[in-house]
């Protein structure tokens, strides 16, 4: 068996390390931005090249004429690399152009699950006209001066700005949600929503969605939640595979906001949808809302849910393309787990350290190491790129547990880096169970 895997993260090496863990023992295809080294111990041929260049992939695809394809991140999905790959006759874990809007089209979501009456959105409107007064008075009076701006394309994650955190007036707000209709053509603005957030990632073939372990991100740059926001410092789930501070009531909302938005997609573009569906939501006053969709592995979510999979990753990907993927095909481990991300020291908005030397301690069996913005030269040693070195997981039978491998594991690496040693905490965590507690009570 072959696999063809598009990836250009952690991530990737996280779907490779599951792939590489099947019974099938596929033979991995890598096709990747960069020499990833964990990527490069577990494929037998890894490609280099700009995953964007989607001639050049369709030709790597040709002659390796793999059984199936995985796409990892956003852009070659919203650019329609499925579309392209099952034309030629690739099978693709990844939804088709039309379908990954949903994370392409912040617009296409809140319009779709209005259109379909899934009722879990905050109040919204999508603006296609740079009219500002418009803007302004949805904001004043309908929102009462609380609220968020989306960017409607594909920005990396870089294009949400919240009122009172990167906004601090009206005039602020309309002023960048103009320069978003200038930019992509379109902008959503919604109500400013209070809660606590947390992600359900399930594997959906259709109308068919087996849910995975919940998982809380954390993506301000330091302790505390402070600083500037980033693609994630980490990220921790439960042994329940829900989280200390939701109901079972919020589980189950979540995952039929999850199953009903498959449903719409297939009513509204005429195809299955088929990939991994990731619902980003916030447990509110009065239940659970979405906040946003993506159509792919998190990063690093997927670094916690993977490493737990009992079941067989290769028969999961074959289930969601052939159609038949059932609830006794999909097991997790009952670990709790925390992830901790390896970033340079200047991290996000300082890049000194790229090309520096950073070396990593020997793995226990109750931890994993994910690589992600990192090169290995011929000689074995590790060189810093700009972004996210490396996201180190700890497993355990508590939260507790599982944080403090991360954290002893984190506390080895050698090299200018740093991690915030405050994800999956007790007293992290219990601050939020409390505010979540009062907003209810």
């Amino acid at each position: 068996m072959k696999v063809l895997l598009i990836t250009s993260s952690a991530r990737g090496h996280a779907i490779a390390d599951a792939l590489a863990r099947s019974q099938h023992n596929p033979e991995i295809i890598s096709v990747s931005t960069s020499h990833n080294p964990g990527i490069i111990k577990l494929a037998s041929q890894q490609h280099v090249i700009d995953i964007m260049d989607f001639d050049r992939v369709l030709e790597i695809a040709k002659k390796s004429k793999p059984d199936f394809a995985i796409i990892g991140p956003e852009d070659p999905m919203g650019a329609g690399l499925t579309n392209i790959l099952e034309e030629a006759g690739v099978p693709t874990v990844a939804p088709r152009k039309e379908l990954a809007r949903i994370e392409a089209s912040k617009g296409f979501t809140r319009e779709l699950l209005e259109k379909h009456g899934i009722d879990a959105s905050p109040k919204f409107k999508v603006f296609s006209s740079t009219e500002g007064r418009l803007m302004n008075t949805f904001i004043d009076q309908d929102l009462e001066g609380n609220f968020v701006i989306k960017y409607d394309a594909l920005k990396g994650g870089k294009g949400v700005k919240v009122s009172g955190e990167h906004i601090h007036s009206t005039e602020e707000g309309v002023a960048y949600a103009k320069e978003c209709i200038e930019e992509c053509g379109k902008v959503v603005i919604e109500e400013k929503l209070i809660g606590q957030e947390f992600s359900l990632l399930s594997f959906v073939t259709g109308t068919k969605c087996i849910d995975m372990p919940a998982v809380q991100d954390h993506k301000r740059a330091f302790e505390g939640d402070t600083g500037p926001n980033t693609g994630g410092m980490g990220t921790y789930s439960a042994a329940d595979h829900s989280l200390p501070f939701l109901t079972q009531a919020d589980i189950d909302r979540a995952s039929e906001i999850n199953q009903l938005t498959a449903q719409a997609l297939l009513k509204e573009c005429g195809a299955p949808f088929v990939g991994i569906l990731y619902g980003g939501f916030i447990a509110v006053k009065d239940g659970v809302r979405l906040i946003e969709y993506n159509a792919r592995f998190g990063d690093p979510e997927a670094l916690n849910i993977l490493p737990l999979l009992s079941s067989d990753f290769v028969e999961i990907c074959q289930g969601m393309l052939n159609g038949e993927l059932t609830k006794s095909m999909v097991s997790f481990d009952s670990k709790a787990t925390v992830c901790m991300y390896i970033t340079p020291k200047g991290y996000p908005e300082n890049k000194d350290q790229r090309g520096e030397t950073v070396s990593f301690p020997e793995v226990p069996e109750n931890a994993r190491i994910f690589y992600g913005d990192i090169s290995e030269e011929k000689d074995g040693t590790l060189k810093l790129g700009g972004s996210r070195t490396a996201g180190l997981v700890g497993i355990g039978d508590t939260i507790s547990q599982a944080q403090q491998v991360a954290q002893k594991l984190c506390e080895q690496v050698k090299g200018p880096v740093r991690f915030r040693s405050d994800i999956g905490t007790s007293p992290v965590i219990e601050k939020r169970v409390q505010m979540l507690s009062e907003l209810r009570s």
